[in-house]
């Protein structure tokens, strides 16, 4: 470890410029998003025009709804944009405390977060999202006389919370990795306590759909379960090495010298 011996303003200086440098790759992305965000709503509203019935539509209670959110939009596609960027700072900020052989991983570590956030919104907007809207809608316009009128600024903050939730759980195996590398967990006690991740699986199933349809809780649970299978796998691999307590006593009963027979 190189830097644990810098003052803390030089540490504060540090994250400082990270955090302008992140700050500063968010606003960029923003910008060039907000050009085109009339397009972005109009494909991730894509699930819930298909699920809302024939002559329905999505509607704006106020006059300045559309404006904000087309805002909120463009700063939620800003991040995903500026993620590799912004995952980057905080490994730099992160790695002067790493010992070099740990230092290796940065690149491999902003890659792999990004493809699993990306695949984890992709998995969600794709699979989960017309099956979730399909029940919801459904259930609601089941009963005579109610009909469906989802507002601009609800439905994206709906799906904005569903799109980062999924993004996070697919980040599972990533932490694995990681917690394996520091030799907080290994393959053993993930392998021990399957029962508990299968078990956290469905809780999480449950808290990230927002309806009691099974087909939705199992979606996000069977991914969740497979992702704790690799982080185990990859934690069985890669993760910190110890040594076992026979192997060192052997090694040392080798090192010490023969006794004199004087």
């Amino acid at each position: 470890m190189a830097d644990d011996q810098l003052p803390l303003t030089a540490h504060l200086e540090e994250l400082r410029k990270r955090l302008m440098i992140a700050a500063g790759s968010w606003f960029l992305a923003f910008c060039a998003c907000y050009v085109v965000a009339e397009k972005l709503f109009q494909f991730i509203a894509g699930p819930v025009r298909a699920a809302l019935p024939e002559g329905s539509s999505l509607v704006f209670i106020n006059a300045t709804e559309p404006f904000f959110t087309y805002l909120k939009i463009s700063a939620i596609a800003g991040v995903m944009v500026a993620l590799p960027i912004i995952l980057w700072q905080i490994w730099g900020f992160i790695a002067p405390g790493l010992y070099a052989h740990e230092k290796r991983f940065a690149i491999p570590f902003v890659l792999v977060s990004c493809l699993c956030f990306g695949a984890g919104a992709y998995f969600g907007f794709t699979f989960v999202f017309p099956t979730v809207f399909t029940f919801l809608i459904g259930y609601g316009t089941s009963v005579a006389g109610i009909n469906a009128m989802l507002s601009m600024s609800s439905y994206l903050t709906l799906s904005s919370q569903l799109l980062l939730a999924f993004g996070l759980v697919f980040e599972l195996p990533v932490v694995i990795f990681f917690l394996a590398r520091m030799g907080v967990v290994d393959y053993k006690w993930l392998a021990k306590n399957r029962k508990y991740a299968l078990l956290a699986a469905f809780i999480v199933g449950g808290i990230l759909t927002p309806s009691p349809d099974v087909f939705s809780q199992i979606s996000v649970a069977v991914p969740f379960y497979v992702l704790y299978e690799v982080g185990a796998l990859g934690a069985r691999f890669f993760g910190k090495k110890k040594a076992e307590p026979q192997e060192e006593d052997e090694e040392g009963e080798e090192a010490k010298p023969p006794e004199s027979t004087d």
